[in-house]
């Protein structure tokens, strides 16, 4: 499928695997890996593949955007945060609109993005281990983008309690909401993710795919919609004072103290 500078991708047997392959940085979701991922999904869509497998190198799937990169964006324009959040949007879209069946092996944790990454494919294995989270309101940023995936997920009341807590959670309790499939020992995740793509392949490839169509189409249009938005709201999200302090607090390793929580000393006069 060509060399990646962030991916390591294999296919063999009719099974595509694509693993995110910056241990170093936990997998994090830099500019260039989100353009390696929309590339390889893409050309999964028009290989001879049957399935696809998405895991993470060394000890986590994906720790969610790269937080240095984001430290650098407060610099670019209001054009340039825009094309960022598309750049995110699609991405997701591209996972959620493959027609082949996609599973994820979640080796370890999948933070922010990552658990977008996660719970959008088809298939959902994880390592008992894995903490799964929406933190981005950690940071002062918002979830904006996945939340439209994750409601339709989990649905409303539990969405709210994921994106506005930022809590992480345990692979049982992802299992227990319906974002994980599986929960599997880790010396065996890889073997299972295979054998269940090997199980797919039994099955008729046009049928999958017009299944995976069918099921796509019914959300298609509302789903738009709400990425429109979404990608409108992630872009404000990166110029508000309240985001610049988390981000600076999260990487100097103290509690933020937010400007949005300081009321000027007349307000309510």
């Amino acid at each position: 499928m060509g060399h990646y500078q962030t991916l390591r991708t294999n296919a063999d047997e009719g099974i595509l695997t694509i693993t995110m392959n910056r241990p170093e940085r936990r997998n994090a979701l830099s500019p260039v890996m989100i353009e390696e991922l929309i590339d390889a999904l893409e050309k999964a869509e028009k290989s001879h593949c049957g399935a696809v497998i998405l895991t993470g190198s060394g000890s986590a799937f994906c720790a969610g955007l790269d937080l240095d990169h984001l430290e650098s964006i407060t610099a670019k324009t209001s054009a340039q945060h825009r094309a960022d959040s598309e750049h995110l949007a699609h991405l997701f879209r591209t996972l959620h609109d493959v027609s082949k069946p996609t599973i994820a092996a979640v080796n370890g944790a999948a933070i922010a993005g990552g658990m977008g990454l996660a719970t959008i494919c088809d298939f959902t294995l994880s390592v008992p281990e894995a903490k799964f989270g929406y933190t981005e309101v950690r940071i002062g940023f918002i979830p904006a983008i996945v939340s439209s995936f994750l409601i339709r997920q989990i649905g409303d009341k539990r969405s709210r309690d994921l994106l506005l807590t930022g809590r992480l959670i345990k692979a049982e309790e992802a299992h227990d909401l319906g974002l994980v499939t599986r929960i599997i020992a880790e010396q065996d995740l890889m073997h299972e993710a295979r054998k269940l793509a090997q199980c797919l392949l039994r099955n008729s490839p046009e049928a999958m795919q017009a299944t995976k169509r069918l099921m796509n189409d019914f959300v298609n249009h509302r789903l738009s919609m709400e990425l429109e938005a979404a990608i409108a709201a992630n872009a404000d999200a990166r110029v508000t004072e309240d985001f610049k302090e988390g981000v600076r607090a999260f990487l100097e390793k103290r509690a933020p103290d937010w400007p949005s929580r300081k009321m000027p000393a007349t307000a309510g006069k």
